[in-house]
């Protein structure tokens, strides 16, 4: 709606109805949106949005995103936050379970793979090889006497 200046007070009092019986509309339908658990539930889930990929829910994800949904919170929650308070573990508990949507087995087997390549170049570099062509020095001491 277009907001018209107040110019009198005939103005000012139509303003005031108007908003007033906005208000009543307002508070019928919060009324309506809260009316049963099941009607409170769903309505605080709407606040978190939905995922537009995710169609089916948790049962659309692989068995590795599944686990991670139950089990990472509850490891998080018995080491890294101990000793936090309910808040800290249940904001823990609400971003990771966010955070099992990006957890899928073809991630993890990427990630696996980069550890392991970079492993696998690591322990090449301390593999003791002999060198070509250069010979120790106890060869050449026993070959000149």
């Amino acid at each position: 709606m277009i907001d018209l200046p107040i110019n009198s007070h005939a103005d000012l009092k139509n303003e005031i109805y108007r908003l007033q019986g906005l208000e009543r509309e307002k508070s019928l339908e919060l009324k309506a949106r809260f009316n049963g658990p099941g009607a409170i539930f769903s309505t605080i889930m709407s606040l978190f949005g939905r995922h537009d990929d995710a169609a089916g829910g948790i049962f659309q994800q692989d068995f590795l995103g599944i686990l991670s949904r139950f089990a990472l919170p509850f490891a998080l929650n018995k080491t890294l936050f101990r000793r936090s308070g309910f808040i800290i573990k249940a904001l823990v508990g609400l971003i990771s379970q966010k955070a099992s949507h990006y957890i899928s087995e073809d991630t993890v087997e990427s990630v696996w793979d980069k550890a392991k390549d970079l492993f696998g170049k690591a322990i090449h570099l301390f593999d003791k090889k002999k060198k070509p062509g250069i010979p120790s020095f106890r060869k050449i001491k026993k070959n000149n006497v």
